[in-house]
């Protein structure tokens, strides 16, 4: 899955803190150094206006969970934030109304098949298998209470503004593309209707679903929003507890099972970290306790997940120990045997 250079790095404990602040940033530099060159994958262009992203574009960001940000490359360079948002979405639905009720409708087992799968939900008697994927995305969007479709909009932009500690805007180009489109979208979501899993208007969730997925964000953003689960909830720059710790866990627990689609085991079993993608280029990875990486290059591998981003994530959890899976030998145990 990745290069060999990626396994030459020392791994440290992920049991332990990060290193000092100068080599966070050596380390994060390092990394962007050694894949900016990797021209592998392809920019997506089943949304049109995905297409035109610049496929040299590459960003890296870093922040802990006591407010120190790390960056290296175009950390301005603005895309759609995609699939990332439905991380952050279902935390918002299940600090609204729990982790049971949202249990009930969604489910949390990877399916195995693609994103946009329609036979996933046919496969398991109408019921979507997860919320990272766009049938279990739909259905969590239409949990958020609102009087109106319009309100239930600005409860998510303004819930997902919370987590990146800035408002967030609508792409309104990357909105229209997407929203002229999204006819399998819409299709899933009248499936899910006819099974009882939708209880509002199916065209009206998915057009706010298209617009969550249409939200402007950076890598900087990213990774202010995935320290904030890291953080339980807190957003480490604002301080504002934007949900409850229990609620990060519930969503880091998603994301390490479900969170890069098809690949999510093999992401698990290299990397380590609990992460979500978009098809836009961008992803969140977090280390809970630590902080998180944001990334961004729009050069996809066929699962849709970026390419420089994936392998830059892999140095990162290895040279900084990461990896939540990682432990070194206790000193109990040393003293013990010696």
């Amino acid at each position: 899955m990745f290069e060999a250079d990626v396994l030459d790095v020392a791994q440290q404990t992920s049991t332990g803190s990060l290193p000092q602040a100068q080599a966070v940033s050596e380390l994060l530099s390092e990394a962007h150094r050694r894949y900016a060159s990797h021209h592998d994958g392809a920019v997506a262009d089943y949304i049109p206006v995905l297409a035109e992203a610049d496929p040299n574009s590459f960003g890296l960001s870093l922040v802990t969970v006591d407010g120190a940000v790390h960056e290296a490359g175009d950390i301005e360079a603005a895309f759609s934030i995609q699939s990332i948002s439905k991380a952050f979405v279902f935390a918002l639905a299940c600090e609204e109304l729990g982790h049971e009720r949202v249990h009930e409708v969604v489910g949390v087992n990877n399916t195995g098949l693609p994103f946009n799968s329609v036979m996933a939900i046919e496969l398991n008697g109408g019921s979507p298998m997860n919320p990272m994927v766009n049938a279990g995305a739909i259905a969590t969007t239409g949990l958020i209470s609102a009087p109106s479709g319009e309100a239930r909009w600005q409860r998510v932009q303004e819930g997902l503004s919370r987590f990146a500690g800035r408002e967030l805007t609508l792409d309104e180009t990357v909105y229209r593309s997407e929203a002229e489109t999204n006819f399998r979208n819409r299709a899933i979501a009248k499936l899910l209707q006819s099974y009882g899993k939708l209880a509002i208007d199916p065209l009206e969730t998915v057009d706010i679903y298209t617009r969550q997925c249409s939200l402007s964000v950076t890598a900087h953003d990213l990774a202010v929003m995935g320290a904030t689960l890291a953080d339980g909830g807190v957003n480490p720059l604002t301080g504002e507890q934007v949900v409850s710790a229990e609620v990060s866990r519930d969503t880091l627990s998603v994301l390490a099972s479900c969170g890069m689609y098809e690949r999510s085991g093999e992401w698990l079993f290299e990397i380590g970290l609990p992460a979500k993608s978009g098809v836009s280029g961008g992803i969140v990875a977090v280390s809970p306790g630590k902080g998180a990486v944001g990334a961004y290059s729009p050069l996809l591998d066929s699962a849709g997940n970026s390419e420089r981003g994936q392998r830059a994530c892999a140095y990162l959890s290895r040279a900084l120990g990461l990896n939540l899976f990682a432990s070194a030998r206790s000193a109990h145990t040393l003293g013990a045997s010696s």
